[in-house]
């Protein structure tokens, strides 16, 4: 299944539309390591976290991982572990996906800059949990938890996310 991502803030899923949080910058086919970017492109969905302290199993055809406290995903343009999972305490930089807000209670990895990661072209690129009105991210997709739920509950390995860019 794919599912459509307008640069206006909506994931288009069949004949449903849900509003979405962007990057603080827009949306980009020219992404870089911390320009607020959502990059523009079609990717695949790699795999989800969830925090099970804080919800069930979601129900999807993607892998699962449990996010715990030691759980990393480095951010560090000069570090071998670039865009990748990573075990905390870590050496390079890292966002912390076990977080005390709700935003990464669901994060689906989107597979971009991944295979392999090229350093300085972004990272960390997830769907996961909107902030409080829909506040920009700093370059992720991020939906309301049920619209999340709705959404994955479609995917598996095959599924693809496309980002169009600003005009």
């Amino acid at each position: 299944m794919d599912f459509i991502v307008e640069p206006d803030g909506r994931l288009i899923m069949d004949r449903s539309s849900f509003r979405c949080a962007l990057g603080r910058s827009g949306v980009s086919r020219y992404k870089r390591e911390g320009d607020g970017m959502t990059p523009a492109g079609s990717f695949p969905l790699r795999r989800l976290y969830y925090r099970a302290d804080r919800m069930p199993a979601p129900a999807t055809g993607l892998p699962l991982s449990v996010i715990t406290a030691a759980d990393g995903w480095c951010d560090d343009a000069g570090c071998a572990d670039y865009n990748c999972p990573v075990t905390l305490p870590h050496g390079g930089s890292y966002e912390h996906l076990h977080r005390a807000d709700r935003c990464y209670d669901i994060v689906v990895v989107i597979g971009y800059n991944d295979d392999p990661p090229v350093s300085g072209l972004g990272s960390a690129i997830f769907m996961h949990l909107a902030a409080p009105g829909y506040a920009p991210t700093e370059g992720c997709v991020a939906l309301a938890l049920q619209d999340l739920l709705s959404v994955i509950a479609g995917c598996d390995i095959s599924a693809r996310l496309l980002i169009n860019p600003s005009k």
